[in-house]
């Protein structure tokens, strides 16, 4: 089984994929995680990452080819990521759904070293990124990832704890197994 969980930015795709992975005894993969490191590394944010993405395809294409790669090579894995559902097409597909000034006081919460400031700084943050993502993801591939036709099921978290969502995620996975 493999489950991709993509979504908007404070939606909650790594905490709810790895509560998937805990449940289903499955290991855990996280796109936003790798580009957090490789801006990490190069001493940038990852709204800069971004950025830099939006006239460099090295930013996105490298962690696109990791996914491709997983999805041909292991089975048995959950993976938060943007583009999931469109690299590993034989997955169970997920969208995380947030009002974005509650994804902003959830990053405000997550604490990341590049995501800090106002509220107000980080709901722009947020609508930031998504803007990015879709001029790059357009560019590059023709699609919008905030679209809802890409995926199984459509979950707005804003009012959800994270096991609500995990149990909706669940039925769901029952009823229309991957």
């Amino acid at each position: 089984m493999i489950i991709t969980i993509s979504g908007k930015p404070g939606s909650g795709k790594s905490t709810l994929a790895k509560m998937l992975a805990e449940k289903y005894g499955l290991k855990h993969y996280s796109v936003g995680e790798l580009r957090r490191k490789w801006a990490e590394e190069r001493s940038i944010t990852i709204a800069e990452l971004n950025k830099l993405g939006e006239g460099s395809e090295w930013t996105d294409k490298d962690a696109d080819e990791y996914q491709k790669e997983l999805g041909t090579k292991e089975d048995d894995f959950v993976i938060d990521s943007r583009l999931g559902f469109h690299f590993i097409p034989k997955s169970y597909k997920i969208f995380l759904d947030v009002d974005l000034k509650k994804a902003a006081e959830r990053v405000s919460k997550d604490h990341r070293r590049d995501e800090n400031g106002s509220e107000e700084e980080l709901h722009k943050l947020v609508e930031s990124r998504m803007e990015s993502d879709i001029l790059r993801y357009k560019r590059y591939y023709g699609l919008d990832p905030f679209d809802p036709k890409h995926y199984d099921i459509v979950i707005d978290t804003t009012d959800k704890s994270p096991e609500e969502v995990l149990e909706i995620t669940s039925e769901d996975m029952g009823q229309n197994p991957p």
